[in-house]
């Protein structure tokens, strides 16, 4: 006999206490995993109602409160046996088998996990879902949206699923409050936002997090950079260059970082700043810091700015901060100018030189008053190398260029390309066709480089070579 992991409600009916010990004896009903690409089949309309009556049933059997506090395997058996129980009992489902096990597998999902969403959930090549309403839900795979057959019974159902996420991390979503940021228990970072501001309903993004670690043998067969390029970006980091990745949202940022904090050497202390939690550092030594929001009574939040100005007191030889959003930048620079030689950040821009000046304009947020040219020439020196990402048309990510800051003239911050994707067109099939070349500036670092016993033949700069 199977020990029952959940109490029964007094007023379930009698002898549904023996579900858990005859279910043995009906037909085998297992809800089979998800493949490694999820293939999602929306409810027919007969079979929704079903899955609605069983589930308004199940509820009132059993004390779903109970869920949290057992192991997640032990609860998905226990439901899933007293779930079958019910189906066995509803002598007039007109349902064959392969429509009873997807009513079981969605009333699972909607105890125990997020509902219609799991499925998206479980596909590996979903990188971002995207609820507009209860009836729109899109994804984005290989840097395109689709819409899915996915839905949500009504708004009331989507907000018990907003709910149950946000919840999770101690955090709420009401009229008071109808836009929160939350995280998955997989790292998957949640934005959700309900009316009065989402005027068609709650709208919710989940940016997912990335299990399997990109290196750079992967970025190089993506297109995403070249080899000639990850030479010199593997250089840097050893050689402890400061390197701000810029790019628009979704063109690979994260991605990339994580990509060059690989490079940091094993013995090296590091301390992380992020929002949510996304980097996969595998180096012995770090320290992961995570801001934290206000509480509901309206205190208690702690900063990227507050962390930053904590980890100068953790003796880090390198910060890694996951994005710059604001009075941050300033200790930031600050941390860069002090010594902590290869940091590393991220930050949104389309441009390197609009991440300069998007750099000054969050300084500016700090409330401290610095004049533009001592500013302007503390951004020069604290920063040595710019790599701007792009998410292009076909929905592939590139790295098109990589500049070196090279000091100040008058009140203009200098740069210098060193290398750049350069377009030559668009295939059949819509893709972007390009190269990426060198422009034939040797840079100043490559000396700096070579002084710390790290070499970069100068035939990798040479004027329009593939690299």
């Amino acid at each position: 006999m199977i020990k029952p992991m959940f109490a029964f409600r007094k007023n379930a009916d009698a002898d549904i206490e023996q579900a858990t010990e005859d279910v043995a004896t009906e037909k085998d009903w297992s809800v089979p995993e998800a493949p490694a690409h999820a293939v999602v089949f929306a409810l027919t309309d007969e079979e929704r109602e079903w899955k609605q009556k069983i589930y308004a049933r199940l509820v009132k059997m059993l004390d779903l409160s109970l869920i949290s506090s057992q192991p997640e395997d032990e609860s998905r058996e226990q439901i899933q046996q007293v779930c079958e129980r019910v189906i066995n009992e509803e002598q007039a489902i007109p349902l064959n088998s392969r429509s009873r096990q997807r009513i079981t597998k969605e009333i699972l999902d909607e105890i125990l996990g997020l509902g219609p969403l799991e499925p998206l959930l479980a596909d590996p090549t979903v990188s971002d879902i995207l609820v507009n309403g209860s009836k729109r839900i899109f994804v984005e795979r290989a840097g395109k949206l689709h819409l899915t057959e996915v839905a949500f019974d009504d708004d009331r159902h989507l907000m018990n699923i907003i709910d149950r996420i946000v919840s999770s991390v101690g955090r709420r979503v009401d009229e008071s409050s109808p836009m929160v940021d939350a995280r998955l228990k997989d790292g998957s970072r949640v934005n959700a936002i309900i009316p009065p501001l989402a005027v068609d309903g709650p709208s919710m993004s989940i940016r997912r997090f990335a299990v399997d670690r990109i290196g750079t043998e992967r970025l190089i067969e993506l297109g995403t950079l070249s080899p000639g390029m990850a030479r010199v970006i593997h250089a840097m980091v050893l050689g402890r260059r400061n390197v701000l990745i810029s790019g628009g949202t979704g063109s690979g940022k994260t991605t990339l970082l994580n990509v060059l904090s690989g490079y940091i050497p094993e013995d090296e202390r590091i301390v992380t700043i992020e929002d949510s939690a996304e980097l996969q550092m595998q180096q012995p030594h770090v320290v992961r810091l995570e801001t934290r929001p206000t509480n509901i009574e309206g205190k208690g939040e702690v900063t990227s700015r507050d962390l930053v100005r904590n980890a100068l007191r953790m003796r880090p030889d390198r910060i890694v901060v996951g994005e710059v959003r604001a009075g941050e930048a300033l200790d930031m620079l600050q941390a860069m100018n002090t010594g902590h030689d290869g940091s590393l950040t991220t930050v949104h821009a389309n441009t390197p030189r609009d991440a300069l000046t998007r750099i000054e304009s969050m300084v500016a947020m700090s409330g401290v008053n610095l004049p533009q040219k001592p500013l302007r020439a503390q951004v020069a020196s604290a920063i040595d190398v710019v790599l701007q990402l792009e998410r292009m048309e076909d929905g592939t990510r590139r790295l098109v260029g990589i500049q070196e800051l090279n000091g100040l003239e008058g009140d203009i911050i200098t740069m210098s390309e060193i290398f750049k994707f350069v377009r030559s067109g668009r295939d059949e099939d819509g893709r972007v066709i390009g190269e990426y070349r060198a422009t034939g500036i040797v840079p100043v670092f490559r000396e700096q480089l070579l002084q710390r016993g790290i070499a970069l033949e100068l035939e990798l700069f040479e004027p329009n070579s593939k690299v």
